[in-house]
């Protein structure tokens, strides 16, 4: 498995906490940034790793923030990306698991390092299941696919 991982400045310390995760967990990875606390604009390092998830280059990404609700927002805007917005882990579960989510985005403000560490934990375990879930994923592909139209 293949990680793509990305923070802003708000997310940086999560990210080194979950990087370290992903290290003892031998999971492969690439840092997409940020590498530091100074401010930078989310959407300047998020979109990256959505469009490497969407390009196939990486199976799963990360995403983190302060909150994690513009880091999913950016991520969700990338064709081909279900990002799940995660504070505990049965959430991260079901959002593999129901939708078929390819991104995870946590905000390193409202989420700890453990509950955090549990969360991609269980987005990393789940695989979608399928079933009836199938036709619910393929809407919302359909929906992808018509853009702005109403």
């Amino acid at each position: 498995m293949r990680v793509a991982i990305g923070s802003d400045h708000a997310g940086f310390h999560l990210k080194g906490e979950l990087c370290t995760l992903l290290d003892e967990l031998r999971v492969e990875y690439r840092d997409f940034g940020a590498f530091g606390t100074e401010p930078v604009d989310y959407p300047d390092l998020i979109a990256p790793v959505a469009r490497a998830v969407a390009r196939g280059e990486f199976d799963l990404g990360v995403v983190l923030g302060g909150s994690g609700t513009g880091e999913a927002i950016v991520a969700n805007k990338v064709r081909g990306i279900r990002c799940v917005q995660a504070t505990d882990p049965v959430t991260a579960r079901l959002g593999r698991e129901h939708n078929d989510a390819n991104v995870l985005a946590m905000g390193g403000r409202i989420v700890g390092t453990e509950v955090a560490r549990e969360c991609l934990r269980a987005f990393l375990d789940a695989q979608f299941t399928g079933g009836r879930h199938v036709a619910r994923v393929e809407k919302i592909a359909r929906l992808e696919a018509e853009g702005a139209g109403t």
